[in-house]
């Protein structure tokens, strides 16, 4: 690891004033929530929808027919289908563009509800813009249509080109259709009926699914939740309940719990990007970071030729490289010092980031990290 010498004693100070202030340090309050925004309901879900089809009606920005043939077949059958025969004519537009069309399908939407759909181009069009979305079944995953787009396609890019020059902003070959799509068949769940559901928690966690269960089984006075897993806590419909299972939710998912999560920091290497979690601890070790500095200088001399040798003069490159290491120190980090206090004190001498991750990298190496690592 590197570090610079001279700053490194510092760092001594600092770390050592951060260990002496811990002697009293208590465990932070985890953070409080409510049931709702923690947890997924089973059943309640969306569902994802895909279609493909074809948008009209662009100023010669769409796609080309000879390099996209899904385009012109695609075409070719439309046009079939409302009575025009183009089979074996040679087809020249470029206002037409084949796409692919994604939705989600809301939880409980029933038959007539409006949803937004997004359109990309899948061939060589250059732009969607002004383009209209005709008629396109929108699939599940089972293979049956759930909803049928339609409308104007709306985007947020442009593009402009000239002779010699284009600009290009966003990206026009993708766009929306808001309130296109329209529910054509429902999923059949109805939540009302159910005896019992899942509780999934969004992050899972031991802790924090106990906790849930304690406070749902605090309020109604009966073990109505059990918690069968980090991940989802099992919601029971007690007897004689003056409701259903929307009633019981309903009462339940305005309770505050104390969160809890593991000790995890989290790396992003590309952008040096650095989250740490509030539990995340670190034991004795001890940290050196050297500097080496290699510096390289151009000094360029003219050289003469000699009085009546007709010579010319000339250029002669000199190159001077210096490599100076500084001189390097073992500084001794203090048992359970917080890793936010380690990344403070060396956040204020300087520290790059991708200098402060090597730094985190090779201290969960050495097995003095008490947290995980996750790179993304």
């Amino acid at each position: 690891m590197i570090m610079r010498a001279g700053l490194f004693r510092r760092t001594l100070a600092v770390l050592a004033a951060a260990a002496i202030g811990l002697t009293s340090l208590v465990p932070a309050t985890a953070a409080p929530a409510r049931i709702k925004d923690i947890v997924d309901v089973e059943g309640i879900r969306d569902n994802q929808l895909v279609g493909y089809g074809l948008v009209v009606g662009l100023n010669g920005t769409g796609d080309s027919l000879n390099n996209s043939p899904f385009t012109r077949q695609s075409l070719t059958a439309m046009l079939e289908r409302m009575g025009v025969n183009t089979r074996g004519e040679t087809l020249r537009t470029a206002n037409v563009a084949a796409v692919m069309v994604t939705a989600n399908l809301p939880p409980f939407a029933t038959q007539g509800t409006r949803i937004d759909v997004s359109v990309s181009a899948m061939g060589d069009a250059s732009s969607l813009r002004g383009g209209t979305l005709l008629v396109t079944p929108l699939l599940g995953a089972d293979g049956d249509a759930y909803a049928i787009a339609q409308g104007s396609v709306l985007i947020n890019g442009f593009s402009a080109e000239g002779q010699a020059a284009s600009v290009v902003s966003g990206v026009p070959t993708t766009g929306l259709v808001s309130s296109g799509g329209l529910v054509e068949r429902e999923i059949g769940f109805t939540l009302g009926a159910q005896h019992s559901v899942r509780l999934s928690l969004k992050n899972p966690d031991l802790t924090t699914s106990r906790r849930i269960a304690m406070a749902i089984n605090d309020l109604i006075g009966l073990p109505v939740a059990i918690p069968s897993d980090p991940a989802n806590v099992r919601l029971s419909l007690p007897s004689g309940f003056n409701g259903n299972i929307v009633d019981l939710l309903t009462d339940i998912e305005q309770l505050v719990i104390q969160t809890d999560q593991v000790a995890r920091v989290v790396i992003n290497e590309n952008s040096g990007i650095i989250v740490i979690g509030r539990d995340v601890r670190v034991s004795s070790v001890a940290i050196a970071h050297a500097n080496l500095t290699i510096t390289v200088a151009e000094n360029p001399t003219v050289v003469q030729p000699e009085p009546f040798s007709f010579g010319e003069t000339a250029i002669e490159d000199r190159t001077r490289i210096d490599v100076t290491e500084d001189g390097t120190q073992l500084a001794v980090v203090p048992e359970s010092i917080s890793l936010q206090q380690l990344v403070d004190g060396l956040n204020a001498l300087g520290i790059s980031p991708r200098d402060l991750i090597a730094i985190l990298q090779a201290i969960k190496a050495s097995g003095a990290l008490q947290a995980e690592i996750e790179v993304i």
